[in-house]
């Protein structure tokens, strides 16, 4: 298995660099015997677990910001390191779902071009026509999913840009007027991130019901 996993690593290393990534595919489906379209199953839960725990993240940073615009009394200082440490970890949990949005459209282009290839091979035209069916409908409904998650992840950045703002603003003014200026951004921010959490779920959904359909 250690020889498995250190072959795997090193066609990793040498196939990123060369950017043959059908080829690395398919090297790791020789030695691990892991099939692209399980690869693509694995990629879509993981990314719909991370897509969970930002909606996490944003809800906790949400908190925060609620529990500083209602602060009274105690040290500000204390207040703009929660606020700094929500902000920033809300950025790495929306990063990690956007590198994952990757890996699977990664995996899905070199799944289908695979499948493309194979579908050429056909000498039976009715199995052909059968197998280039089940493969634009795969495709569509991977259309479907792959949009739903970048529509998804572009409620993101409102409100990562907003917290952003809102840690910078406080950084430069510990004081109470700074906290009466922030008040006025708790409900668009509020509004936005129940605007991500929706479209997250919306993706989710469809992501469980093409992970079911890929299992079939």
């Amino acid at each position: 298995m250690m020889k498995q996993l250190l072959t795997v690593i090193g066609l990793t290393c040498t196939l990123a660099l060369s950017g043959c990534q059908s080829t690395y595919y398919s090297a790791v489906e020789k030695v691990t015997g892991q099939h692209k379209r399980d690869i693509l199953v694995s990629r879509v839960e993981s990314t719909n677990e991370a897509q969970q725990e930002a909606q996490q993240e944003f809800k906790d940073a949400l908190t925060q910001l609620s529990e500083l615009i209602n602060f009274d009394g105690g040290k500000l200082a204390e207040q703009y390191d929660a606020s700094k440490a929500h902000y920033e970890d809300s950025l790495a949990a929306a990063e990690d779902v956007r590198g994952r949005i990757d890996g699977i459209e990664n995996v899905a282009e070199a799944l289908f071009d695979e499948w493309q290839e194979e579908i050429d091979q056909f000498t039976n035209a009715k199995l052909k026509s059968q197998s280039q069916g089940q493969l634009r409908q795969t495709q569509r409904r991977y259309n479907s999913v792959i949009k739903a998650m970048h529509k998804a992840e572009s409620r993101m950045q409102p409100v990562l840009d907003a917290l952003k703002d809102n840690v910078l603003f406080l950084k430069h003014n510990l004081n109470a007027q700074a906290i009466g200026a922030l008040q006025g951004e708790y409900q668009s921010i509020k509004n936005d991130v129940e605007l991500l959490i929706g479209e997250m779920n919306k993706a989710i959904e469809q992501s469980n019901a093409f992970i079911a359909q890929l299992k079939e």
